[in-house]
């Protein structure tokens, strides 16, 4: 399966499709980048006159990235988005510094383990300078509908 290829299979669109571009992948890790953009819905109230991207929101780009784009990649042509769906089910997450907009970010996760279609990795978001924005660990898992 090809880079380009994977952000077709996601089951997002916009605006809550956080993935921009799949720079690198295998079966150990994926690298992904996006960029908020100034008119993404969420600014208009966090905060009023000084938007800041909602953690939330930097762990659903993560969980897109590192979860659904990987697991993707990794269930391969088992993966059929009308008949499978991708759920994330923990996270723990730690931030180091806030996402304004315009910033583009780059997220790497690196698999612990893929096992009964369940995905568990280390997951980092970077600035373009390779400044940690956050890291943590997250798991989700593919299920069939």
């Amino acid at each position: 399966m090809y880079k380009d290829q994977i952000i077709e299979k996601l089951p997002y669109s916009t605006p809550f499709l956080f993935v921009d571009k799949v720079v690198d992948v295998d079966e150990e890790h994926i690298t992904g980048e996006y960029t908020f953009t100034e008119d993404e819905f969420f600014y208009k109230g966090h905060f009023v006159d000084n938007p800041i991207t909602p953690g939330v929101i930097l762990t659903e780009c993560m969980a897109q990235i590192g979860l659904a784009c990987f697991g993707i990649y990794l269930l391969k042509d088992a993966w059929d988005q009308k008949n499978w769906s991708i759920a994330m089910t923990s996270n723990e997450m730690n931030f180091y510094k806030p996402v304004f907009p315009k910033e583009k970010v780059i997220v790497v996760a690196t698999k612990i383990y893929f096992r009964f279609n369940k995905l568990k990795c280390q997951v980092t978001m970077y600035t373009k300078d390779q400044t940690v924005i956050a890291k943590g660990n997250i798991s989700g898992m593919a299920f069939k509908k």
